[in-house]
This record gives C-alpha cells, structure tokens and sequence, in this order.
C-alpha cells in the first residue's frame, strides 16, 4: 500500500513540467517518439546515480553542502542557457537540430546537473522510509526504483505529447515558433535556477 501512494506522488511529481519533460518532447517533435523516448535512459541513469548516492549515504551529505549544491546550481544554468541558444541557433539558420551532443547526452547532462532533482531523493523519497519496514538502505534503494518507473512513464507522456506534435505536420513557421518558445522556456528555467538559494 505504501509503495502504491509513494507511486501515485512520485508521478505527480515527475509530471511537473521541467526541463527534462520539455526537452523530451522537443527531442520527440524534431527526432521522433523512438529516439525521444530511447533518450529517456540518460535522464534514468542520472537519476540512477543519484539513488546509489542515497542508498550510500552520499545524497544527504551532497545535499547539505551549500558548495556541491552551488557548483551544481550553476553547470545546470550555463547548459541550460546553452540548449537553449543551440535550439535557437538551429531555427535561425534553418537546419536541423544540431547534433553536437546526442538527445540521451542531453537527457543525462539536464538531469545530472539539476539540484532539485538531487534533493528529490534527499527530502522527498526519506519521507516515504519506515525504520520498522525493515533495513532503510533496501527501503530507498526499493524507493528509488519506484521513482524511476513513476519518471519513465511521466517521460513517456511528454515524448507522446511531442510525437502528437509531429504527427500534425507543423509548417516551419509553426516549428519555427515552437522552438523559440521552448529556448525561452529554458531561458526562464535558467533564470529561475540561477536566483534560487541552494
């Protein structure tokens, strides 16, 4: 029962829109539903590492460390800035995405370089953890695992948006649009990261 309502707030919590989820169905607009949802492994195995740490011990440790949070805070806002004047660089000169850097590499390096996602296994995942369950390493691990099905399939929703997306057959000024707005979109993302307290 208890892992059924972690479940149901953890995809909550992954359907909130963010940048992996907009760059997921950006990749799946512009790359297709395939490629899009294959990149979904490098926003998983970022998270991954993050569980390990948890279950190691490390998370809580990262997640007070105003110094590891801050060095995280601003790689997360520099690549952030970076897609988002690659997407719009890419508009401008009428061409194809780039393929500096292939849409998993991007999944991964968004997520592995997001605090929030860090303390989402540091504050958010503990809360679920009961001493009497039974050894609280297995809980978070188990936890962390349920995490990860409840982002996979927030992740899949998102790229099924952009393959609905693709599917309509945008003219390019319509893509043309829908990628401004989504470099803007990140622009804001990287604002708001970059004047949070970590």
């Amino acid at each position: 029962m208890w892992l059924a309502v972690f479940f149901g707030a953890s995809v909550l919590v992954a359907l909130t829109p963010g940048a992996n989820n907009l760059l997921g169905m950006h990749h799946a607009v512009h790359h297709g539903p395939l490629k899009a949802a294959t990149a979904l492994l490098g926003r998983l195995a970022a998270f991954s590492l993050m569980v390990t740490a948890v279950v190691a011990g490390l998370g809580p440790v990262l997640a007070a460390s105003h110094t590891a949070l801050t060095v995280i805070k601003w790689a997360g806002v520099a690549y952030l800035v970076y897609l988002a004047v690659r997407i719009l660089m890419t508009e401008k000169t009428d061409k194809t995405p780039a393929r500096r850097g292939t849409p998993l590499r991007k999944e991964f390096l968004v997520a592995i370089t997001n605090p929030k996602a860090l303390l989402i296994f540091t504050a958010f995942v503990p809360q679920f953890v009961d001493p009497a369950r039974g050894p609280i390493p297995l809980q978070l691990a188990t936890l962390g695992a349920v995490y990860l099905a409840a982002e996979a399939l927030a992740g899949t929703a998102y790229v099924t948006v952009g393959a609905g997306i693709r599917k309509a057959g945008l003219t390019k000024r319509a893509k043309a649009r829908l990628d401004k707005g989504t470099a803007a979109v990140l622009l804001s993302m990287a604002g708001v990261l970059a004047t949070s307290r970590t």
